[in-house]
């Protein structure tokens, strides 16, 4: 068995997310893919989105900031940034929402994923209010 059998930490963490493990589960392991390779902006989305999800908005906002400087072309970090913002009271949230709509309108083919990402947080979170705000801006 070679090292490229083995999935990396990060394929495992987002394997067990995707089997349904608990946001809270999941967070230490996202906060070690982020110590391991602090310069990959997708450890930190995923990070963010967890923290979103387990009510923990300060701390998303730090990791959703960290993502949006290492990659600012990702809608995904953009979403999570603005719900951050939008959970803590934060100022400037429509610049990032229209980055993610420019995104949506010039890649159509990221429009299903961020549906789904969209979808899967208000199954994950019920009622999740920054989110419904979110959604009803992204279709407007």
């Amino acid at each position: 068995m070679t090292s490229a059998d083995v999935p990396s930490l990060f394929e495992q963490a987002m394997q067990r997310y995707q089997e349904g493990v608990a946001p809270a589960e999941l967070i230490d392991s996202f906060i070690a893919i982020t110590e391991q390779s602090p310069n990959q902006s997708a450890g930190w989305t995923c990070l963010a989105w967890l923290q979103l999800l387990d009510e923990q908005p300060q701390a998303a906002l730090r990791s959703a900031k960290t993502a949006v400087r290492l990659n600012p072309q990702d809608p995904q970090a953009r979403i999570n940034l603005s719900l951050a913002m939008l959970e803590t009271g934060a100022k400037g949230v429509r610049e990032h929402v229209e980055i993610v709509q420019r995104v949506m309108a010039m890649a159509p083919e990221m429009t299903g994923e961020l549906q789904e990402s969209i979808a899967d947080g208000l199954v994950r979170k019920p009622g999740w209010k920054a989110m419904e705000k979110l959604k009803a801006w992204l279709a407007g």
